[in-house]
C-alpha cells in the first residue's frame, strides 16, 4: 500500500462527522461542504475500504459494524494529527520538551509539590507529564524520565534511588471506632482494600508481625493509591499505604493508624532514565533537582 492510495485527512473528517451526527446534511454544515460532497467523499472511502459504513434504517443513517470499528481507528488519527499540530504550533525554538512519567498518587502528591522550584530555574525546559502504574519500556514510549517503584535494577537504565518505603495501615477514624482492633490479627476481620500492583501487600503485613491468616488476599483492588486513600477517608475499608503519602491526612485526623506497625518495604522509589540520555542537559537538570529535594526526604 502506497501513500497516494491512503484515504486523506479531509475524506477522513467527513466521515468522522457524519458518524457523529448521523447526517451527512449536518456534517456539511459543519465542514462548510455540500451535501453531496460529504456524500461523494463516504462512498469513495467505501470504496477504498470494500466496505459499507453506513446503511439506512427507516431513514435513518446508522453505522454498520464496519463503520464502527473505523470510526474508533478515524478518531484515534485525527487526535494525533491535532495533537502534532499543536506541538509545532506552540514549539519555541529557544525551549525544549522534557517528557516524564510518574506513578499517579506520587505525582500528585510528592512530585508536583517541586515542580515549582523546577520552573522557576530552569523556564526554557517545558514537561510533559504522564501517568504509568507499571515499569514499561521508556524508549519504546518515548519517554526522557520515569519515576518507578521496585528493586532498582531495570535493564539500560541509569537508576538513582530517591527514598525507601514505610507501609502503615489506615482507616477512617469512624470505622476504626466500629471496628475496634484490640490486636494486629483483629484486622484481618475488617475489610481490607488492596492495591492490584501489589496483591500481596498484606500478607506481607501479616506475617512480618508472625500473624497467620487465610483473609490477607480478599478484598477489592484499586489501580492506584489515590482513589484506594479515598476510598478509605470514605469509611470504605482499611488499607496499606506509602506513609508519605498520608502523613497528611494522619496529621489531620482525617485517617488514623489502623495498627502501629510498619512494614518496611523491600522495594524503593528510583528516578530512571535511558542511560545515553544522561549526557542531555534537560533530563540531567531535572535528575539533579528532583534528587536534591529526595534528599529531604519523602515529605512534599
Amino acid at each position: 500500500m502506497t501513500a497516494r492510495h491512503l484515504p486523506s485527512t479531509t475524506t477522513m473528517q467527513c466521515f468522522e462527522a457524519a458518524a457523529r451526527h448521523m447526517s451527512f446534511t449536518r456534517a456539511a454544515e459543519e465542514l462548510s461542504l455540500t451535501q453531496s460532497a460529504i456524500s461523494k467523499q463516504v462512498a469513495q472511502l467505501e470504496d477504498y475500504l470494500q466496505h459499507k459504513l453506513f446503511r439506512r434504517v427507516r431513514r435513518t443513517l446508522v453505522l454498520t459494524p464496519e463503520g464502527s470499528l473505523y470510526l474508533s481507528e478515524v478518531r484515534k488519527i485525527l487526535a494525533q494529527i491535532e495533537m502534532s499540530a499543536n506541538t509545532i504550533m506552540t514549539y519555541s525554538g529557544h525551549s525544549e520538551v522534557l517528557r516524564v512519567a510518574t506513578l499517579p498518587t506520587f505525582g500528585s502528591h510528592w512530585l508536583s509539590a517541586h515542580l515549582p522550584a523546577f520552573f522557576a530555574a530552569y523556564p526554557r525546559i517545558s514537561l510533559s507529564i504522564t501517568d504509568r502504574v507499571q515499569a514499561f519500556d521508556l524508549e519504546e514510549q518515548d519517554i526522557d524520565v520515569a519515576v518507578f517503584h521496585g528493586h532498582g535494577r531495570w535493564p539500560n537504565l541509569e537508576c538513582r534511588k530517591l527514598f525507601d518505603e514505610e507501609v502503615v495501615a489506615v482507616g477512617a477514624p469512624g470505622y476504626l471506632a466500629r471496628q475496634a482492633p484490640s490486636c494486629a490479627a483483629d484486622l484481618a476481620d475488617c475489610r481490607l482494600l488492596h492495591l492490584s500492583t501489589r496483591p500481596d501487600a498484606w500478607h506481607r503485613w501479616f506475617a512480618d508481625q508472625g500473624v497467620g491468616t487465610d483473609r490477607s488476599y480478599h478484598g477489592t483492588r484499586f489501580e492506584t493509591f489515590q482513589m484506594l486513600i479515598r476510598t478509605v477517608m470514605a469509611e470504605g475499608g482499611l488499607a496499606l499505604v506509602p506513609r508519605f503519602l498520608v502523613d497528611d491526612e494522619l496529621a489531620a485526623g482525617r485517617l488514623r493508624l489502623a495498627w502501629p506497625h510498619v512494614l518496611r518495604s523491600p522495594d524503593a522509589y528510583y528516578l530512571v532514565y535511558p542511560e545515553p540520555l544522561g549526557e542531555l542537559a534537560r533530563v540531567r537538570h531535572f535528575v539533579t533537582h528532583v534528587l536534591a529535594c529526595a534528599e529531604a526526604g519523602p515529605g512534599p
